[in-house]
């Protein structure tokens, strides 16, 4: 009889914690999480990568104080504890962090509503002669970076081309992480994107890679890709705009020119990865000097949207 009686107890039980199930309890109220609504996606979609212009403690206080933050630090020389490696997170995913500024994206602004920010410990650069010499960065770092990054683009199912430099989403402020951070590198390992080579060769077409093309098309390119250009920009912000993308894609030469095999480069992306998908920009902005400018290949805006 004993053992009937806790059998029946038990059962009884679980046809209780069964009834439950997707019934949360908040204390002063329950909340049904039976029905999941289709019209939802993660808020992370972009996974944003600086450097830190400064040493670990300087830059742990700096991204700790109520001006600036960001979701991970990581040591030029992470510490180990139990045999990993040991990493900062600052500030949990789920909320906002203070690190990517006034920056656009694919048609998004208002970046740090949804990325996260690594921050790597690195110097950035120094000035000699009047030249920016770059640091370059620890094999240590770049592989607990690509373990911290590979988890966080599957956790959110980032698209490779949302992986981007801090200098691609804010190219008129920002350098970083510079041109020795290897892009390449971790594209290969599946950590954002990379041209093939096969079809940049293809798209430069025996042309001397150095060659000048129109600034325009290599313009209109990199902006269907997603950076953002605009008619007011001036020649010294169309400058800095195509210096991000050679920084990221072609980092052995970064200096700002239009040439056939940065054109190359932008037209293999674009193939693999698709351009940025405007519309709901388009929407915001009603027509918009950005949409104007390429729907008329000018670079005035003489012509008032309807």
């Amino acid at each position: 009889m004993k053992v009937r009686f806790w059998l029946l107890l038990l059962a009884a039980l679980l046809a209780g914690c069964a009834g439950e199930k997707g019934i949360v309890d908040r204390g002063d109220y329950k909340v049904d999480t039976r029905r999941a609504a289709q019209a939802a996606y993660p808020r992370i979609k972009v996974l944003v990568i600086h450097y830190t212009a400064d040493d670990f403690d300087t830059s742990l206080a700096t991204l700790t104080d109520r001006h600036v933050s960001s979701h991970y630090l990581i040591p030029a020389n992470p510490p180990e504890k139990g045999g990993k490696p040991v990493i900062w997170q600052l500030v949990p995913e789920r909320e906002l962090a203070w690190h990517a500024g006034v920056s656009f994206w694919r048609g998004a602004t208002r970046l740090n509503d949804t990325s996260v920010g690594i921050e790597l410990e690195n110097y950035g650069y120094r000035k000699i002669n009047g030249q920016k010499r770059y640091f370059p960065f620890n094999p240590p770092q770049i592989d607990v970076l690509s373990k911290l990054a590979r988890d966080i683009i599957h956790r959110y199912q980032i698209a490779p081309q949302n992986v981007v430099a801090h200098a691609d989403i804010a190219p008129q402020r920002k350098d970083d992480p510079g041109p020795l951070f290897p892009w390449q590198a971790l594209a290969a390992q599946g950590i954002g994107a990379w041209p093939d080579e096969h079809r940049v060769a293809f798209y430069l077409a025996g042309r001397n890679p150095y060659a000048p093309v129109a600034e325009r098309d290599l313009l209109l390119l990199l902006s269907r890709y997603g950076y953002e250009v605009t008619p007011q920009m001036s020649d010294a912000q169309r400058k800095r705009v195509i210096q991000a993308f050679q920084m990221h894609f072609r980092p052995a030469r970064y200096d700002g020119l239009p040439d056939a095999q940065s054109q190359a480069i932008a037209e293999a992306l674009l193939e693999n990865m698709g351009r940025a998908d405007l519309r709901d920009e388009s929407k915001r902005r009603g027509c918009g000097t950005f949409i104007c400018l390429w729907h008329l290949r000018a670079w005035s805006s003489e012509r008032a949207c309807a």
